[in-house]
């Protein structure tokens, strides 16, 4: 059972191998493993977007937010909890970086996407990899999610 969530989808390029769907399916079995430890946002009702861009909006947005001239496969904007408890974040995908890295590390289109989606979800819940032990946390969180949907571990070749 998924936890209290909504989801709104933006596709900013056509994406036919990632309808809202599939892409809510992900959200919600991240929430369901994220939110469902003993930690203080246990149980708390979620509101995401989810926008898929091409690479000129990626470069766009990481230049502007992360000082990287570059797209990138995913950016997450965290925003906290309102006052009501409801957690807000959006999550930006680069479609074009998605399709190339799944290419080069020869894996399955949808297996990164689901990665990529879970990634961004733990990020807008506020885990986050910058420490060593931070990213341990949030990669093993990760690989659960992704094993219990029979996804292969995606750093174990990494």
């Amino acid at each position: 059972m998924y936890p209290d969530f909504t989801l709104s989808v933006q596709y900013a390029v056509k994406a036919a191998a990632l309808p809202r769907w599939r892409l809510r399916r992900w959200v919600g079995r991240a929430l369901a493993f994220a939110l469902a430890s003993p930690e203080p946002r246990a149980g708390s009702p979620v509101a995401l977007t989810l926008r898929i861009v091409d690479a000129e909006e990626g470069r766009a947005l990481n230049a502007a937010w992360r000082g990287r001239d570059a797209a990138t496969n995913v950016l997450t904007f965290e925003y906290g909890a309102d006052p009501s408890g409801l957690i807000l974040g959006d999550i930006v995908l680069c479609l074009p970086v998605l399709e190339r890295e799944a290419s080069e590390q020869e894996k399955p289109l949808l297996h990164h996407a689901a990665h990529l989606v879970t990634h961004g979800v733990l990020h807008a819940l506020g885990h986050d990899h910058i420490e060593t032990d931070e990213a341990e946390r949030m990669e093993a969180l990760e690989t659960r999610i992704l094993a219990a949907q029979g996804i292969a571990d995606p750093y174990r070749d990494a």
